[in-house]
């Protein structure tokens, strides 16, 4: 009877362990995993990159009260001017630059490791994993911009009908941003409308948009329209002399990279069509210089 005390009491204590793990699992789950799966669930993405942009926010709620002032100002700006992508803010970009770190790390102690390459070169993958969301924001500034720079003429040349057709500015606003092409300018003219309607004067809503964009061309022919309305001038006259000066440097700007183009291919020419050109047309007399006394 005494030697089965022991195993009894080994057993109600492995049990206890068994129940008291079970419990600390199910309120994990409850509080802190089953929260993670419903908002990955929740996320556009779904999958791993739901499960990623929930990480995501997650560190950028973390680093919200150590971002220091500078950098936020900073990457907020860069943001909008971007679109905000994903509706990514600049604590989240933070987040981002901390994975890159680490997964940059990581993969760099590997790769040096493979290769017995010396450990700098760890902390240069590190490097670039920290600055690629940098790079990646200020890529997206590009696209937008260019995207709001091809689309601007049409647009202008809309705007510029339909005030000489007789609308005023917001009607004719309005009648841009109903026929335009979907984009980023469009998505701004309609800010701009929206902010018309809700009491704004042009100028302020005309600043408004030049603050978020950022763009010279678009700076330049919104200042036109500002200085037209301060001054009285008529605005179908304005609108129509930057839509032909906005179609004549839209012209040099063509015109610029056609003549910018054979600069560009010399390179590639030089360094990968010439030699096998050369291979081509001189190899079978080499070989034939070098081994055809052998042959024979």
């Amino acid at each position: 009877m005494q030697e089965m005390i022991p195993t009894v009491l080994f057993g109600l204590a492995a049990l206890c362990t068994v129940c008291a793990v079970t419990f600390a699992g199910l309120g994990f789950y409850n509080s802190v995993l089953g929260r993670f799966l419903e908002e990955v669930r929740e996320e556009s993405a779904g999958g791993v990159k739901g499960a990623g942009s929930v990480v995501v926010r997650k560190l950028g709620v973390m680093n919200r009260r150590f971002m220091w002032p500078g950098y936020e100002a900073r990457m907020r700006r860069k943001l909008i001017k971007a679109g905000e992508p994903k509706a990514y803010r600049p604590e989240d970009i933070l987040a981002l630059q901390e994975v890159g770190f680490v997964v940059g790390l990581l993969f760099g102690l590997f790769v040096t490791y493979s290769m017995d390459w010396n450990l700098a070169w760890s902390l240069i993958a590190a490097a670039v994993g920290m600055f690629y969301p940098l790079i990646w924001v200020n890529d997206q500034v590009k696209k937008r911009h260019l995207q709001i720079s091809r689309a601007l003429p049409y647009n202008l040349d809309l705007l510029t009908l339909s005030v000489e057709a007789g609308l005023d500015f917001t009607a004719a606003l309005a009648k841009v941003v109903e026929k335009g092409k979907p984009g980023p300018l469009r998505e701004e003219l309609q800010l701009v409308l929206k902010q018309l309607k809700m009491g704004k004067t042009r100028e302020e809503a005309l600043k408004s948009m030049i603050a978020r964009v950022d763009l010279p061309a678009l700076t330049t022919f919104v200042n036109a329209l500002i200085q037209a309305d301060k001054m009285g001038t008529s605005l179908g006259k304005v609108l129509r002399i930057q839509s032909t000066q906005m179609r004549i440097d839209r012209t040099q700007r063509a015109e610029k990279l056609a003549n910018e183009a054979p600069v560009k291919m010399l390179f590639p020419l030089i360094a990968c069509i010439f030699p096998t050109v050369f291979m081509v047309l001189f190899g079978p007399i080499v070989f034939a210089f070098v081994y055809g006394g052998r042959m024979n």
